[in-house]
């Protein structure tokens, strides 16, 4: 009976012990379009490689993420600056990539949550011209872009330059009005063509439109060889992606932070754009994008 007991009482401690070593899977919850689908595809190979367990949550509107961190239901996220800066805590104030980063860590830092180290990109709004346009008519910046336009308006009105913009940003308090005005740009309202953000690459390529409102980021820009002005007078905030992740998931998982800090040091905004070409232009699925790139690096 003794000996029965002993067996019984080394077997529920064994028991305890084995279910204390596993710990419980990562939580990553990543938003749905292109770009966060192959960092939520990179993360889950790249840690499962370094013996981390992953759980991916995809296609997570950017709020609901948002509150389930605050929550403890999630863990890990990759997210943008500007979003964090502007629809999170509802600061306006234009501030340079440094400065936005800066403020948006130091103020998640008292919710708990750690910004690691930002990928060297900017996923960000711009204007996109097509390439050899651009390039004929010596134009690369906003600027020289605002100085086209009303020149046309001094010199041939019936000549109107058209402008591709999604229906979200004619309307926001923070969009084409304060752009206008930062710009010293006059259109008229013919020369705005609101249309689903998708269609405005195609109406930019096709050129429907003189220039179109685009995402810094996007495949279709390099897929469709458009030139992106540079926005001179940094009108639009940062949007650096990064890893941000529960300080309570990071102090239970050692070398979690140095096995993301190494995924965003591999990308740029050239890196980033190809990849999404390769889903969105190619017809590649994220996890095959995601696994060559990763074994292109000798991280798989």
């Amino acid at each position: 009976m003794n000996l029965k007991k002993h067996l019984l009482g080394w077997l529920a401690a064994a028991f305890l012990l084995s279910g204390q070593s596993q710990a419980a899977p990562i939580i990553l919850a990543t938003k749905g379009f292109t770009e966060q689908h192959i960092l939520s595809a990179m993360t889950v190979q790249y840690l499962q490689k370094k013996g981390f367990q992953v759980q991916p949550q995809t296609n997570i509107a950017a709020v609901i993420s948002r509150n389930a961190m605050l929550n403890k239901q999630i863990d890990v996220t990759w997210e943008y600056t500007g979003t964090s800066l502007i629809i999170y805590n509802h600061i306006n104030k234009r501030m340079t990539p440094e400065e936005s980063y800066a403020t948006v860590k130091k103020l998640d830092a008292r919710q708990g949550l750690v910004w690691l180290n930002p990928a060297d990109m900017n996923n960000t709004y711009a204007f996109a011209m097509q390439r050899e346009r651009a390039e004929a008519e010596n134009i690369t910046t906003m600027s020289e872009m605002v100085a086209k336009i009303e020149h046309l308006r001094q010199t041939d009105p019936d000549n109107n330059w058209l402008l591709g913009l999604d229906l979200e940003f004619s309307g926001r308090s923070d969009g084409m009005k304060p752009l206008q005005q930062t710009y010293v740009m006059e259109l008229d309202r013919p020369q705005i063509r609101q249309m689903d953000p998708g269609l405005v690459y195609n109406a930019v390529r096709d050129g429907f439109v003189d220039a179109g409102l685009v995402y810094t980021t996007d495949g279709r820009v390099k897929g469709f060889d458009l030139k992106v002005l540079e926005d001179d007078k940094g009108f639009f905030p940062s949007y650096a992606v990064t890893p941000v992740v529960r300080k309570e998931i990071l102090d239970a998982n050692p070398g979690l932070a140095d096995a993301l800090n190494t995924l965003s040091g591999l990308l740029d905004n050239d890196i980033i754009s190809t990849l999404n070409a390769k889903v969105d232009i190619d017809h590649q699925s994220p996890q095959q994008v995601a696994r060559e790139f990763l074994q292109q690096k000798n991280l798989l």
